[in-house]
């Protein structure tokens, strides 16, 4: 009779412990992945323009650079060309607004007050190209919507119309108000 209990204790035990590893089995693994949509880098056009000097040229390409981060909504990558901006602004011995605009951008984390800033730093750019462009044309583009509809000018390499003020959400609003040659 002993032998009976004990043969069936490990029967049970042994069937039990079958089923509990069927049961695992039989779960599926569940696993979680980003489905979202991957962000969509803009890069810049090649800039066609010449210039009077090096040291406008450099300005234009930081500028082009910050423009460019801008649109793609990188603030890491805004500080990063700011600081090259600023070292541009350096070595040309710009106006002390205009340096400031360029390191608030740099020290900013956030997006929306850079955006802002760039406002400055883009009227400054184009008073030192006004007669710094040899050949080519650097265009002057203008979003009427930016800043609760009060509008912005942002500076451009292309006709094509990359809108930093709004990035992805509003990327094609604008226009080319000018052509600088």
């Amino acid at each position: 009779m002993k032998f009976t209990y004990t043969f069936l204790l490990v029967l049970v035990t042994v069937l039990f412990s079958a089923c509990m590893d069927d049961k695992k089995k039989d779960t599926p693994e569940v696993k979680t992945m980003d489905t979202s949509p991957a962000k969509e880098v803009y890069n810049s056009a090649p800039i066609d323009a010449s210039f009077s000097d090096e040291q406008t040229a450099t300005i234009f390409k930081n500028y082009i650079e910050l423009k460019t981060a801008l649109v793609n909504t990188d603030s890491e990558s805004v500080k990063a060309a700011a600081f090259d901006l600023m070292t541009a602004f350096a070595n040309k011995s710009v106006d002390d607004v205009l340096m400031k605009a360029a390191e608030n951008i740099q020290n900013s984390d956030d997006i929306e007050v850079q955006r802002v800033q760039f406002v400055d730093v883009t009227a400054g750019v184009e008073a030192l190209l006004a007669d710094a462009i040899q050949e080519g044309t650097v265009y002057k583009q203008y979003c009427p919507m930016a800043f609760n509809n009060t509008g912005a000018y942002w500076l451009s390499e292309s006709k094509e119309i990359q809108n930093p003020y709004f990035g992805d959400k509003m990327l094609k609003c604008g226009r080319i108000d000018a052509e600088l040659k």
